[in-house]
């Protein structure tokens, strides 16, 4: 999906024409305040925003989808050379800036970033979604255990910590991998990570 957000009504209907020729499904917005009305109820694609539009503009806009933690892939569209507008752009994370007239390659080739983009972005809250469903199924052994394995602690030091014999935490970490799905410490690590968890000293908490 593809919205189009500018005032010019010619941008609106060329361009969804082309993206339809592609087979790719695109959704005209007349202004900056109609899309973000919308965005709530949008499902995730890219963004093609015109700078210089009434009222609200295309950089305030890319900004206030920043701030309400909507990250999707945006190409900001001006008629004129705009050094300052590209930069901010950039700077909100826009994915490109195309200077009108643009040539349907340069278009399309900025559409296709933006959906790799969005690709990698599910692919990445689907792991994490994963991870986190691993982790919550743990005991509060294991959850122990794990633990210990991001604080950098051998099974000694857990056992001597939480009043355990050594093959009970040995025995705890056993089932723990094996519940989480993984085979060595790195990809406990990766899982851990990805489900928001941190070790106790690198200053970020779960």
């Amino acid at each position: 999906m593809v919205y189009i957000v500018d005032d010019e009504r010619e941008v609106r209907v060329s361009l969804s024409f082309l993206l339809k020729a592609f087979a790719i499904s695109s959704r005209p917005f007349s202004s900056a305040e109609d899309f973000l009305a919308e965005l709530p109820d949008l499902r995730p694609g890219c963004v093609v925003v015109d700078v210089r539009m009434p009222s609200k503009d295309g950089i305030s806009m890319v900004a206030e989808m920043a701030s309400a933690g909507v990250h999707w892939p945006v190409i900001v569209i001006s008629g004129h050379a705009e050094v300052n507008m590209a930069v901010r752009a950039m700077k909100l994370g826009a994915i490109e800036f195309l200077e009108k007239p643009f040539s349907e390659q340069d278009l399309l080739a900025a559409l296709d970033r933006g959906f790799e983009h969005l690709a990698r972005t599910f692919a990445e809250h689907d792991f994490a979604r994963m991870a986190q469903l691993r982790i919550s199924k743990l005991t509060p052994r294991e959850r122990l255990v794990l633990d210990g394995v991001l604080a950098g602690l051998a099974n000694k030091e857990m056992a001597a910590r939480a009043g355990l014999s050594t093959r009970t935490v040995e025995m705890h970490r056993t089932r723990m991998m094996r519940r989480v799905g993984v085979d060595n410490v790195p990809q406990l690590i990766a899982i851990a990570y990805a489900a928001g968890l941190r070790s106790p000293g690198d200053g970020s908490s779960s």
